[in-house]
């Protein structure tokens, strides 16, 4: 049985959490599957999990069935934000207008809600302002700078800089070993959690080292689930801490040593950089290994 649906709201969500909500027994990976074996479609084309739905999209459903798509009472948990956690929040932030907010996101808190996750950023700009929305992702491990929405006005215009890849993204790293070039681009083709290929691009150069220990800044062009670890294991240096790719290191017991350090974007003609400080267990742990953190990046910065 086929299933057209039309979208009627201008809803702005992912095409699987429109599908969750819609249908509240689908599973992730129901979902993703029938997208990969193309079973959903968006306005007979095929589409992807993470598509934004629109408004007049045609949703078609080409297995429908009601006890395949069927309904069924969800509890939802009502998670509410700490005075710890909104706390943390808002000492992080280190600019905000009327329309968007940037934070130095703290490690070891997730970006976005989850089984196994209890608190998250979306969940305490949920409890601010329902309006505000996250306009990318770090990975829960992975500390720095994080934009933040205000308004659908500015998820759209956000969203579209990164689609045109308008946004220039920075990250410092340490890693264990050294790579084979100082500075380099590196085309590397990863596999995502669906066994899909996909192709990444990163650009990094070398801005430390000691014996051992590299300090690397990295220049993502694509932004592919956990890119910069996978190049970094690629490169022959994976970095310290890394609990997934660099697990017989001596240093597992270390943090993740990944830190979003930079964002640069224009709006409306007005250019806006911003750097974050390096966390403390960062600093910490290069002064325990004698690397140096230079005061001022702006030349490698501007290197890509």
């Amino acid at each position: 049985m086929i299933k057209k649906i039309l979208i009627k709201k201008d809803c702005e969500v992912r095409l699987d959490k429109y599908l969750k909500n819609l249908f509240t027994s689908l599973t992730q990976s129901f979902i993703e599957k029938n997208i990969r074996k193309k079973n959903i479609l968006i306005n007979n084309s095929r589409t992807k999990a993470n598509y934004v739905v629109k408004l007049n999209d045609n949703l078609i459903i080409l297995n429908f069935h009601d006890e395949l798509y069927k309904n069924k009472i969800v509890y939802k948990k009502n998670i509410k934000t700490s005075v710890n956690d909104l706390k943390n929040f808002n000492k992080s932030i280190i600019f905000q207008n009327n329309d968007f907010l940037v934070i130095n996101k703290w490690a070891d808190i997730a970006t976005q809600g989850g089984s196994k996750v209890n608190v998250s950023i979306d969940h305490i700009i949920k409890n601010i302002n329902p309006d505000y929305r996250l306009v990318h992702r770090l990975d829960k491990e992975t500390s720095g700078l994080l934009l933040i929405s205000k308004n659908l006005k500015y998820a759209r215009y956000f969203s579209n800089l990164f689609k045109q890849k308008l946004i220039t993204k920075f990250y410092i790293a340490l890693c264990e070993g050294n790579p084979k070039n100082k500075n380099s681009k590196v085309l590397l083709n990863i596999k995502n959690k669906n066994q899909e290929i996909e192709k990444t691009i990163t650009n990094y150069c070398v801005i430390g080292n000691n014996k051992n220990i590299t300090q690397i800044l990295y220049n993502p062009e694509t932004g592919k689930t956990h890119q910069l670890r996978k190049v970094s294991k690629n490169l022959g240096c994976s970095i310290i801490g890394d609990q997934k790719y660099n697990i017989n290191s001596k240093y597992n017991s270390e943090k993740l040593m990944l830190h979003a350090f930079a964002l640069n974007f224009t709006i409306n003609s007005k250019k806006f950089r911003f750097t974050s400080e390096i966390p403390n267990y960062f600093q910490t742990f290069m002064q325990k290994n004698k690397l140096k953190f230079k005061n001022n990046l702006e030349k490698e910065l501007n290197r890509f």
